[in-house]
């Protein structure tokens, strides 16, 4: 089974790894890490590492990692074609419909949506108060 996530994971943390490490629970996980222009666009702000840094650390900890899409946010789902889809507990960008959206384009990829590893501590805008 192919299991895909997507995400910032800037400022690489203990809830990443609790949601990624759930996730591969389902099968052959894929990370898609968000370009550095959907996270100013989504988030107000530049994250504090670059998208190549964040895919690098992502491949150093033993994950498959590749960078989004900027415009269709659906056409690495395409090109990957999982079979599952794991959200994270807060995630809500490109989310809503998505079920629909992935039918509508011929993709059958269930969708699951993780439970939060300690999301009082582990949460990056959280982490970057103490920065």
């Amino acid at each position: 089974m192919k299991v895909l996530v997507f995400g910032t994971f800037d400022l690489f943390h203990k809830g990443h790894e609790y949601f990624l490490g759930k996730a591969k629970e389902y099968g052959d996980l894929v990370v898609v890490v968000a370009r550095d222009c959907t996270v100013n666009k989504l988030k107000g702000q530049k994250p504090w590492n670059d998208q190549n840094k964040r895919v690098t650390t992502l491949k150093s900890s033993g994950f498959d990692a590749v960078i989004g899409y900027n415009g269709d946010k659906l056409k690495i789902i395409e090109e990957i074609r999982p079979d599952v889809i794991c959200l994270g507990y807060d995630q809500s960008s490109f989310t809503e419909g998505l079920g629909k959206k992935l039918e509508k384009r011929g993709l059958n990829a269930k969708i699951i949506r993780l439970e939060p590893f300690r999301p009082d501590v582990f949460k990056s805008s959280k982490l970057k108060e103490y920065m």
